[in-house]
């Protein structure tokens, strides 16, 4: 699918190992306030902006108001992405400074941001080991695990993995309904309080717009908006760690930071995509140092060129990944449902 450790010259992926890439990149975790605001605000202002445009334009033209509302799904794309990083403390110096501000957008993303915080460091601890496996990930079984499964659990994962399910359904459920819980965290009263503030401040906010302008703004501009970052988000968060060459160990053999240059993607886009997704496709600096802001990735491959080569993954080679479904503990490889009937035939 792609070639995981290209090469174009200069400093190799062998010449240093993932601990020795967390102690170098650590030079880049210090934030800029000035930077930070700015970036905040430039989006926040056009998220706010293209929504009163979209309301306007909804007096005269529905079709137009969704289209200002699809167009904005990717400023709202980038406050999810602040968000991220306020969560992983990268965004600010100040910790309350970032838990505040990502609890403001949590309210915009629809996502509870201490519920999401907890959920994504786990997330972060447990990438690609295989005794970890069930919160903040993708759900991904071993082709052994697969072939001991009863005929109807293998329908109900090939189900769950299929596309339409996984890149529709899938950011739907998400977060219009299971993000209004803090499902797997539901015995700790913090996340509880969490994920309630978060749903009443939601709930006026949309009653507000219900009140004012009826139900057109919340469907015409609200939900095409939301859904639409929603899957971008997800094929995004998807292509991060589900390629054929990804990282997979048994607990035993795992480790944190092999699992992050290994087992993340450098997913490569057009400067435009790259700018609405926050840099959040240099992956595999992220899951090494997370607290690098995310406007400090580019200077991280700027400086290191064997990060720029490792794991690099084009859009049109992403697509590819979609049909793969299962690890192959055996060649170490993600692979699809009907390769892994071969396997489990014999025929390979």
């Amino acid at each position: 699918m792609f070639d995981q450790t290209t090469q174009t010259g200069g400093e190799q992926p062998e010449a240093r190992n993932a601990r020795e890439w967390v102690k170098l990149l650590a030079a880049y975790r210090d934030p800029n306030t000035r930077r930070s605001v700015l970036e905040l605000s430039v989006t926040l202002g056009a998220f706010v902006g293209l929504w009163g445009l979209a309301w306007w334009a909804l007096s005269f033209s529905p079709f137009l108001a969704v289209f200002l509302s699809l167009i904005n799904a990717g400023f709202l794309l980038r406050l999810f992405a602040i968000q991220h990083d306020c969560g992983h403390g990268s965004f600010f110096a100040t910790r309350s400074v970032n838990d505040w501000t990502g609890r403001l957008l949590g309210v915009v993303t629809l996502t509870p941001y201490d519920v999401w915080k907890r959920t994504h460091s786990v997330h972060h601890n447990s990438t690609g080991n295989l005794g970890r496996r069930g919160m903040g990930d993708i759900h991904t079984k071993t082709v052994a695990e697969y072939k001991a499964l009863s005929r109807f659990d293998r329908l109900v994962y090939r189900v769950y993995r299929n596309p339409v399910v996984l890149f529709g359904f899938g950011p739907a459920y998400l977060f219009f309904f299971q993000n209004r819980l803090p499902l797997g965290l539901t015995e700790h009263r913090q996340f509880w309080i969490s994920a309630m503030v978060t749903n009443a401040v939601l709930g006026l906010w949309l009653l507000g717009v219900y009140m004012i302008g009826g139900w057109m703004p919340l469907l015409t501009i609200f939900v095409p908006s939301t859904l639409l970052a929603a899957t971008l988000g997800m094929w995004l968060f998807y292509v991060q760690h589900q390629f054929e060459t990804t990282h997979w160990e048994q607990d035993e053999n795992w480790h944190m930071h092999e699992a992050a240059l290994e087992g993340s993607s450098h997913y490569v886009m057009p400067p435009v995509l790259q700018w609405f997704s926050a840099n959040i496709g240099i992956h595999h600096v992220h899951h090494l140092n997370s607290r690098i802001p995310f406007y400090r990735l580019t200077e991280v491959l700027d400086d290191h060129s064997a990060l720029e080569d490792s794991n690099r993954m084009t859009i049109a080679e992403s697509f590819q990944n979609a049909r793969l479904h299962l690890w192959d503990e055996d060649s170490r490889t993600l692979v699809s449902f009907k390769e892994a009937r071969l396997i489990i035939n014999g025929q390979t």
